[in-house]
């Protein structure tokens, strides 16, 4: 994958999910410096933070509460670049 300037995107699509959710997890504070800053989301594509945890505590939870798994569709994916439209500077 390449940036808009040609350069390699340097993250595969999970990793770059991963790190959305650490900056989630990290709190309102760093979620909203990231939002208007996007120098800081940097430190979040190192390997020491991975916030894959976070995709299943929905799951987590519901299946706490109610003993069931949950069987859920969602409207939208949240897989990396699956609004095609949103990413269309980078290419696969």
């Amino acid at each position: 994958m390449t940036d808009r300037d040609g350069s390699p995107f340097p993250q595969s699509g999970d990793h770059f999910l991963y790190a959305r959710c650490a900056v989630v997890a990290a709190g309102k504070a760093v979620y909203e410096a990231v939002f208007f800053d996007a120098s800081k989301f940097a430190p979040f594509t190192a390997t020491t933070y991975d916030g894959e945890w976070l995709l299943y505590v929905p799951d987590q939870a519901y299946e706490m509460a109610t003993g069931q798994e949950w069987h859920r569709s969602t409207r939208y994916c949240f897989e990396s670049f699956s609004n095609r439209d949103g990413w269309s500077h980078l290419q696969s």
